[in-house]
């Protein structure tokens, strides 16, 4: 099947050469404005990650957030346009120990998103958190029931999560991944009666040192989802691709052939799937310590191409992730840059903007408020044309932000 996908794929870069351009490797410092940031919640500690989804079903991306010192997983709805700039309406659907990642996932199949909750720290347990009440009354605490699943407490420091249906039993089933002794990256699978938490059971799929992105993505292009994650530690770090031998073969346990990507060796950090070479082929972004960005350009053999883009790190913090966007509407992708250790005036949330021809220019974004950031999301949130930036600020009381692209209507 993946030989058959690489003939595809050559076929379909013939056609799409003439947008190619050559990827800068350089980077130069340049001006810029500071986009106006927007608090979406800051009354808790240490938020940690934002992934969104549709809870209320109103078309609207809503927000999950673990706060990891605070103790609480918390939903955000979107309250559109209009209102996007005010604080936005939240609930606090279980508190747990040290969350670490949150994600939006129908896993009982019952219509509505539920969230699962990933801990570390002496927690090291995922719990599955359910709207027990009225659809319209998401807001309610009282509404919303916590369980762990037992076959994860306190087995390993859990990070991260996504949930796909490997098995093509019983609905989604959950990958997940971990850090530290006994860390792996391994799927939850979902059993007959998928609303009953204790039947759930952990399968090992590779060892892992620190795992940071866990992203879901048919790379093969044989219809299923294979599953892309970044490594920060160990003996094998850096980007891979774990390669999903369907669901047949996963109801037996089948191993995933691993394919290495780029970084290795190195401390790769949270990484990002975009054509950043307008080529027609997905292609990987990954930050790297201490402040690069590793882009792998994926070829039409189904290879990678690696290429490093060296910051200016005079005024910004240690590499924390990286997100592939047009944010000035120009119709070439942007590189967005998230840091930690960004104390005094060091800035801590960045933009690359990409020119056709000469080197990547390192704008301003969110001057130094903050030190420790995390992944972005970007969406339109003011319904003014262009990408806004969702993100979190761990450690300097920011709390759960967005910032306000500046780009002018065209």
């Amino acid at each position: 099947m993946l030989a058959a996908w690489l003939v595809l794929c050559s076929t379909a870069i013939g056609a799409e050469a003439n947008r190619v351009a050559a990827l800068p490797l350089s980077v130069s410092a340049a001006s810029g404005p500071t986009w106006k940031r927007h608090v979406i919640d800051d009354s808790s500690r240490g938020a940690d990650g934002v992934k969104l989804g549709d809870l209320n079903g109103d078309g609207l991306p809503d927000i999950v957030t673990g706060w990891e010192e605070g103790g609480e997983v918390r939903v955000y709805l979107n309250p559109g346009p209009h209102q996007a700039q005010q604080r936005w309406p939240r609930v606090t659907v279980g508190e747990v120990g040290s969350p670490e990642d949150a994600i939006f996932a129908d896993l009982d199949g019952d219509g509505r998103l539920d969230v699962v909750s990933c801990t570390e720290g002496s927690t090291r347990t995922v719990y599955w958190h359910r709207h027990r009440g009225d659809m319209p009354n998401f807001l309610m605490p009282e509404q919303w029931s916590t369980a762990a699943f037992p076959a994860t407490s306190n087995a390993q420091q859990w990070m991260q999560a996504v949930a796909l249906d490997l098995d093509g039993q019983h609905g989604l089933d959950v990958v997940l991944a971990s850090k530290g002794e006994n860390a792996s990256i391994g799927w939850l699978r979902s059993p007959g009666r998928a609303d009953d938490p204790g039947a759930w059971t952990y399968h090992s799929l590779r060892k892992a040192g620190w795992i940071m992105s866990l992203i879901a993505q048919d790379l093969d292009g044989d219809g299923d989802l294979d599953v892309l994650f970044s490594d920060r530690r160990g003996e094998r770090s850096g980007v891979f691709w774990l390669e999903n031998p369907g669901a047949g073969d996963n109801r037996h346990h089948a191993p995933w052939h691993e394919h290495a990507i780029g970084g290795l060796g190195r401390e790769a950090m949270f990484a990002d799937l975009g054509d950043v070479n307008r080529d027609g082929l997905t292609d990987v972004a990954v930050a790297v310590k201490p402040r690069d960005i590793v882009v792998c350009l994926r070829k039409p053999d189904g290879g990678w191409s690696e290429h490093v883009l060296t910051l200016d790190g005079t005024g910004i913090g240690n590499a924390k992730a990286v997100k592939i966007a047009d944010v000035n509407r120009d119709g070439w992708p942007d590189l967005l840059f998230t840091c930690e250790g960004a104390t005094g005036e060091r800035e801590g949330i960045i933009w690359l903007e990409r020119q056709p021809h000469g080197p990547w220019l390192q704008r301003p974004l969110g001057g130094p408020a903050g030190v420790k950031f995390d992944l972005m999301q970007t969406l339109d949130l003011d319904g003014d044309g262009d990408l806004d930036v969702i993100t979190c600020e761990e450690s300097d009381g920011l709390g759960v932000i967005w910032y306000e692209n500046p780009t002018p209507r065209p």
